[in-house]
């Protein structure tokens, strides 16, 4: 992940009500989202300011009605912010034209939502290529890109299969392929796996994963389950009435959640599963012995900690020193002390 910033979102609104642009130029400084509820409207999207870096995973989750839909929902311009900005590459996507904001969705964005939404008369493969289709590209090269997706979703074979032929998860993978095909560079999923049982839904995380691993994609996932989002995100946004709690790593989020409701969110949270020897280490010690890779969890390194006498730990990243640990620190997370 680079720190190339690819969405730059400012002191974003969305009100929705009669007059919501003048609602919200009029409305007194630090209104609650029960007082702006009082007088008729509603907040969607409540001062929100959040960037999103090229490769990264941004999660953005919350409780029904938090406003997490809405929010990518602005990202895109499928809502009309109320106030503040936002660019997408540095442009201004409130200042696009109709068709600017088309070709916008159409060659930079890919969009996957819970309903798969797919064509039932079509075979799997016109469903992939749907898109590419109303881009007008010629029935050859269309058939070509599908195949190809088809393919890195794991469904060659099933090319001819209609929908109904397909299992819930089988379904999802082709809504996946069908956002995929036209090679996007920012891609947006709103609660995608949130239909599928508990087994399918964890191997559609592994797939997400494997792709995301493959393809580097910009990436707003939203979910309201929070195991989900610790094991898919770089980031975490969580929101409550319309405004980000706190938006951190997963690591940091259950260390040092920022507000009281995060902290309800991670209470019940593993945090040995969660923190990463990396977090914990400081890059101003320096310790004995072998070194632990940064990227394994306290969980993975239960064993070591309960049989280890060094009270510092050195820790690696890449084959090279990132600091150390102190044994201690990492017992508390591992013992629920922390």
């Amino acid at each position: 992940m680079t720190t190339d910033t690819v969405i730059s979102c400012k002191n974003v609104w969305k009100i929705f009500g009669a007059d919501p642009a003048g609602y919200l130029a009029n409305m007194p400084e630090g209104h609650s989202f029960d007082a702006i509820r009082a007088d008729g409207y509603i907040a969607g999207v409540k001062d929100v300011s959040i960037e999103v870096s090229r490769g990264e995973m941004l999660v953005i989750m919350g409780l029904s009605g938090s406003g997490k839909s809405t929010l990518v929902r602005c990202f895109s311009r499928l809502h009309d912010i109320t106030g503040g900005t936002i660019e997408v590459e540095g442009q201004d996507i409130m200042s696009l034209s109709e068709k600017e904001l088309i070709e916008l969705r159409r060659n930079k964005m890919g969009m996957v939502f819970q309903s798969f939404g797919l064509l039932p008369h079509r075979t799997v493969l016109d469903n992939v290529a749907f898109p590419l289709e109303m881009r007008g590209q010629d029935k050859h090269t269309r058939r070509a890109r599908a195949l190809e997706v088809v393919k890195l979703v794991g469904l060659e074979g099933r090319e001819d299969y209609f929908p109904r032929e397909l299992s819930g998860g089988q379904q999802q993978r082709v809504g996946i392929a069908r956002s995929l095909a036209i090679e996007p560079d920012i891609w947006f999923l709103d609660e995608p796996f949130s239909a599928l049982d508990p087994l399918i839904r964890r191997e559609m995380q592994d797939e997400f994963l494997r792709l995301q691993d493959m393809l580097g994609k910009t990436i707003v996932f939203i979910t309201h389950d929070f195991d989900e989002a610790l094991r898919l995100a770089d980031r975490i946004a969580i929101m409550k009435d319309g405004a980000v709690e706190q938006c951190d790593t997963p690591d940091q989020i259950v260390l040092n959640p920022a507000t009281e409701y995060v902290r309800k969110f991670t209470e019940d949270i593993d945090k040995a599963r969660v923190v990463h020897a990396s977090v914990l280490a400081n890059k101003d010690v320096t310790g004995t012995g072998d070194p632990v890779d940064g990227k394994a969890s306290v969980q993975d390194l239960a064993r070591l900690l309960v049989q280890d006498t060094r009270e510092i730990i050195p820790v690696e990243a890449n084959g090279k020193l990132i600091g150390a640990m102190k044994r201690n620190d990492a017992l508390e997370v591992l013992l629920g002390t922390s």
